[in-house]
């Protein structure tokens, strides 16, 4: 297959997967930052069963993918046998304070904007900027110079996966390893998610569940198994949102001299999907924002979410459900960082400024 066929190809599978993501999101509220949001002020776990559900979705079927040999998953960068954790916790930390400030995450912010949102164009401008500084520009200094250099190193065991852990601990095949490892974290999910009586009646949450779950599976299906060109191999991902909004801006400018790829054809295919969802509700509607105050916190959030997002190498769907479908054990400490970085954001808003959030924060913490 020549270049520009194989890269046709990616941009379609990603307009695929983005599309059925983009669709889920905008017909069952699939939020990460929403579920967050819900948890922390209303206790309503919802919306956090149903993107752990899909998550298990996803882990389901890359294991079996991995099991049966299809996919070139153990090639995923998320399973790299180095942990640069320093700048996984400072990344996932700004990444959700910024996440905070605007409302939503990467991908909630293309889903906005499929619904006719314009300040969720604004941000994605903004976000994918800083984002391709950090990866490629002057940003990028300070995260290889300061932040990438501390890390812990797991070559002895060939990959940072759950799967490589167990089986070096146990003597096991990986393959045999990945697959029994996989099913032992579902089955403890689907328990934890389908425990609830409250989300086992929600359908549409079990819908857009199931949708996001498959579309993360098929973006590594796409890339490991349709990708796996010998001329031209791509790299083994899946839905992220960090630094896609990025390159498709540079795609967008430099068409002449760039080239499609998964990830530029995902953030097209969530606005799509979202657009035809909303449409087909007659939910589009056009908004912008309120005054200087909204635009100001906006776009500073956008901006800790563009150079958090690559700093952590994933947002909360990249790091949140990529990785995660992958079982590499960075993941959850990056949802960790993200977690507590939107906690103290949420906080900031409602009390009017960091320090006050984070004191109130603390004390949450405490009493909790």
């Amino acid at each position: 297959m020549q270049g520009s066929e194989i890269n046709l190809l990616m941009g379609l599978c990603g307009l695929i997967s983005g599309g059925l993501l983009g669709a889920a999101a905008r017909y069952g509220g699939f939020c990460t930052f929403g579920a967050i949001e819900d948890g922390f002020l209303a206790r309503d776990f919802r919306r956090l069963r149903a993107w752990a559900l899909a998550v298990s979705i996803a882990i389901l079927l890359v294991g079996v993918m991995q099991f049966v040999g299809v996919g070139r998953i153990e090639e995923s960068f998320y399973l790299a046998p180095r942990i640069a954790w320093l700048s996984i916790v400072v990344g996932g930390l700004l990444f959700g304070y910024g996440m905070a400030m605007v409302g939503t995450c990467g991908l909630g912010s293309l889903v906005r904007l499929g619904g006719g949102d314009l300040r969720s164009l604004v941000i994605m401008i903004v976000m994918g900027l800083f984002a391709y500084m950090t990866a490629r520009g002057l940003l990028g200094l300070i995260r290889i110079n300061w932040l990438d250099p501390v890390g812990t190193s797991l070559e002895s065991i060939s990959g940072q996966g759950l799967a490589h852990i167990a089986a070096k601990m146990f003597g096991v095949d990986l393959r045999l390893s990945w697959l029994v490892t996989a099913l032992s974290l579902v089955t403890a999910i689907w328990i934890w998610c389908f425990n609830s009586r409250k989300f086992r009646v929600t359908k549409r949450l079990l819908i857009s569940a199931f949708a996001g779950g498959f579309a993360i599976a098929f973006g590594f299906f796409a890339t490991g198994y349709l990708g796996d060109d010998p001329f031209n191999p791509q790299r083994v991902v899946s839905s992220t949102f960090a630094l896609p909004p990025g390159e498709a801006l540079v795609y967008l400018m430099t068409f002449t001299g760039a080239h499609l790829d998964f990830g530029i054809g995902s953030v097209a295919g969530v606005v799509l999907g979202a657009f035809a969802v909303a449409a087909g509700r007659k939910q589009i509607r056009f908004e912008a924002f309120d005054d200087h105050r909204e635009m100001r916190r906006h776009l500073f959030g956008a901006a800790l979410m563009g150079f958090g997002g690559v700093t952590a190498m994933g947002c909360t769907i990249g790091q949140g459900m990529s990785a995660m479908a992958v079982m590499s054990v960075s993941a959850p400490l990056v949802l960790a960082s993200i977690f507590l970085g939107a906690w103290i954001g949420l906080h900031s808003l409602m009390e009017g400024s960091l320090i006050a959030g984070l004191r109130i924060a603390m004390i949450d913490h405490w009493r909790g």
